[in-house]
């Protein structure tokens, strides 16, 4: 049986391994600056390989770079030891019974770059839609440190807060010369692990302000490609002007949108309004339904495309002047012919063509990238719903408008989309993807993220019990989908799954045992923690065998071992001890795509040495693994 390895891809060693397959003749050995071998890439061979320039440091080109920047790409890339575990208390079900973990929505407590981490394998290219509302750095908003390599006592002496788990927040004040730097370095890896969630036809949204508007524009381009921008929107989130101000009064944010691939990205548009309908009539009964007429001229003109146009009441009428028609002689009278062009009801107006409703490429409306507060909301509007649904007080800052994260979804999205959103916030896009789904149907799921910033103990929500931005997150989810459920009676998912980002179930043993200078056998009895469950270690394993945290999960008995099935017999999981070979012949009996068992979890040797043979006479398709 495989070992899982029970820890996050290193994606620079994956790298390496394809440049390895590619060009061999390019790896060679060299030493770092402690006399070790090291590999290293000859940048000479690697040029003649590709045939093209490679640019050596020093050389001056077109890029964009700031301080600890490959750093900051090394980060995006180093694997992690940790995991995901399921709080089954904080979890609400299907139906928003409170406890239930049916719920194909996902919640998740912890810094987002390990959890994008733990999520990468799992979720590959199966995001259709990512939102994300990051600080926007105006010297008040706390931004993480990813330096992990950081010791307890420097953790301790650091001025800011530090979460439960010890990840560090500091307010990255204006002061700090590092200002850009540092926002940068936060936001950089984030993206680089967010572009693989994508899925092909995939956009991501990101919404930010003027301090880093620019910055974060170059960043985007860089890793999802300028060719794949799709838009700057600009969100109109204040209506009426502060007049303290001594300048101007900004009244709008932006929110950048990218795709993964631009070429084959087409939005589903806006919802079409009554009003936009009722410009599609059938004045001369055509049989192919309802239609608008356009202008048949464009500009400049195409020289060929000028020619006279007889009207059916004899008046001859040209394009005007500068301009041509849009159609050849030909393709016009080819519509002439099948009557797509009008004249006017009484025949004498200059042509334009026909337009069906029916015939739409997309059944919504092309969005314009300026979004007004009357269409998608405002800040003090969003400030005012969520105080609402809170219970009249003021738990959140800034919150964004339900409505401009539907409008979002509804834009790109379908109705089973997987949507995600990495700093959750008051968790806005959970909200909006229950409001849509309960709207149109939707079966669409949502993955939250957001790390458990602690709340001022002296404001109400800490006073109130919400000791970080997660608990508030969460009882919004919780209220949003009882009040959806309350007015529309809709059967879509009201809960959501919650898990935390902790430390790996294994020893540090099982990962690093060059770093003991003397082992026993004792420290080999049992390679997991004392205080993991079974649970905890079936998570675990669904994340380093890729499959969905959503998936259902049930718990059988097998011979008196408890065993979990996930996804109707596609994993079979047994975690006890003292497995008989009676549970070995039953699970391998059910056929499953995986059978995962405990190392060393077999009653006795006998059952240890027939194992292998009870699979390759029941299922030998059957992947073995053993953690």
């Amino acid at each position: 049986m495989d070992k899982l390895k029970m820890h996050t891809p290193d994606i620079a060693e994956e790298n390496y391994k394809k440049l390895v397959a590619l060009f061999p003749d390019a790896i060679t050995e060299t030493t770092d600056e402690d006399g070790n071998i090291v590999r290293a890439i000859d940048k000479d061979v690697l040029m003649q390989e590709i045939n093209t320039k490679v640019i050596d440091d020093g050389q001056e080109r077109y890029q964009f770079t700031w301080p600890d920047k490959r750093k900051s790409m090394v980060m995006a890339n180093a694997p992690i030891s940790k995991t995901l575990r399921l709080e089954k208390e904080k979890s609400i079900g299907r139906d928003g019974t409170p406890g239930g973990v049916d719920s194909e929505n996902i919640y998740i407590e912890g810094d987002n770059l390990d959890a994008l981490k733990l999520l990468q394998e799992t979720y590959l290219g199966k995001v259709k839609m990512i939102y994300i509302d990051p600080p926007y750095n105006t010297g008040n908003d706390f931004i993480y440190e990813d330096d992990f390599a950081q010791s307890a006592d420097e953790y301790a002496d650091n001025s800011g807060q530090t979460d439960e788990e010890g990840n560090r927040l500091v307010q990255n004040s204006e002061s700090n010369g590092r200002f850009h730097t540092d926002w940068l370095n936060m936001i950089y890896p984030r993206l680089r692990i967010a572009r693989d969630f994508l899925a092909d036809d995939g956009v991501i949204f990101i919404s930010i302000d003027d301090n880093e508007q620019e910055n974060l524009k170059k960043v985007c381009d860089e890793i999802f490609g300028s060719n794949n921008f799709l838009a700057q929107v600009v969100w109109e989130r204040a209506y009426a002007p502060i007049n303290l101000k001594k300048n101007f009064s900004v009244s709008h944010d932006y929110i950048l949108v990218y795709g993964k691939d631009s070429s084959i990205i087409q939005t589903n548009g806006i919802a079409r309004t009554d009003e936009a309908d009722n410009r599609y009539q059938n004045p001369d009964n055509d049989p192919r339904g309802v239609w608008q007429s356009d202008n048949l001229s464009v500009g400049p003109a195409i020289e060929a495309n000028i020619y006279p146009i007889t009207t059916p009441s004899g008046r001859v009428v040209e394009p005007p002047a500068g301009r041509s028609w849009s159609l050849s002689r030909q393709a016009f009278r080819e519509r002439l012919q099948d009557n797509r062009i009008w004249f006017g009801s009484d025949g004498n107006g200059v042509p334009r063509m026909k337009r069906f409703k029916s015939e739409l490429r997309k059944t919504g409306i092309t969005p314009m990238t300026i979004w007004k507060y009357e269409e998608v909301g405002h800040s003090q509007s969003a400030t005012q719903d969520l105080q609402k649904l809170m219970g009249g007080k003021k738990y959140f800052d800034y919150p964004k408008p339900v409505p401009l994260i539907q409008r979002c979804i509804q834009l790109y999205s379908e109705e089973d989309s997987i949507v995600m959103d990495f700093f959750a916030g008051s968790a806005t896009t959970a909200h909006a993807v229950m409001q849509q789904n309960s709207e149109d149907g939707g079966k669409r799921q949502y993955i939250l993220v957001q790390i458990p910033e602690l709340t001022d103990p002296k404001k109400d929500a800490y006073q109130d019990g919400y000791k970080t931005i997660c608990d508030i997150g969460e009882e919004r989810i919780r209220r949003a989908g009882k009040k959806i459920k309350e007015e529309t009676g809709a059967d879509i998912d009201y809960g959501f799954r919650c898990f935390k980002v902790d430390s790996s179930n294994m020893k540090d043993v099982y990962y690093a045992p060059a770093d003991i200078e003397q082992l026993s056998l004792d420290g080999f009895e049992d390679n997991i923690k004392e205080d993991r469950t079974p649970e905890d270690l079936l998570i675990q394993v669904m994340l380093d065998l890729g499959i969905l945290l959503s998936s259902d999960i049930e718990t059988q008995e097998i011979a008196g071992k408890k065993v979990f099935s996930v996804a109707d017999d596609y994993l079979l999981a047994c975690f006890d001890k003292d497995v008989t070979e009676e549970t070995v012949i039953e699970i391998a009996k059910k056929k499953p795509f995986y059978a995962v068992f405990r190392d060393n979890s077999m009653a006795n040797d006998s059952v240890a040495a027939n194992f292998e043979q009870i699979f390759e006479t029941y299922s030998p398709e059957t992947v073995r693994k053993v953690l």
